[in-house]
């Protein structure tokens, strides 16, 4: 047996085709759960049986749907920051600077009679 503490470039070259591939880390197969046809794995209840629900699921509720809330609320009241609103502000500004209407207002046609 080789101790474990040698470099294995020290090792003659002939030696290191017979080594043996030790896995430390390693572990069994995966299990695998066989399909049982039921939602969750979760047995049907008997009629008039309530489900009774595991503590974690009215914090879930509360938190995932509370979250969505507030994001809806920040996503409506977040500042328009694209460059087109940025440009328009910039040329009304520059127009009325002018003395320009930056608003089109079209002529009157004349109608020839």
């Amino acid at each position: 047996m080789l101790p474990t503490s040698a470099p294995l470039r020290a090792l003659p070259a002939g030696r290191l085709t017979c080594l043996r591939v030790v896995r430390f880390a390693s572990h069994d197969a995966p299990h695998y759960n066989e399909p049982t046809g039921l939602l969750f794995g979760e047995k049907p209840l008997a009629p008039g049986q309530r489900r009774v629900k595991q503590p974690w699921e009215t914090l879930w509720y509360y938190g995932m749907y509370g979250s969505m809330a507030v994001g809806g609320v920040l996503l409506y009241f977040k500042p328009d920051t694209s460059i087109q609103t940025w440009a328009l502000k910039e040329a009304k500004l520059r127009m009325e600077a002018r003395g320009e209407k930056y608003k089109y207002e079209p002529s009157v046609p004349s109608i020839p009679s």
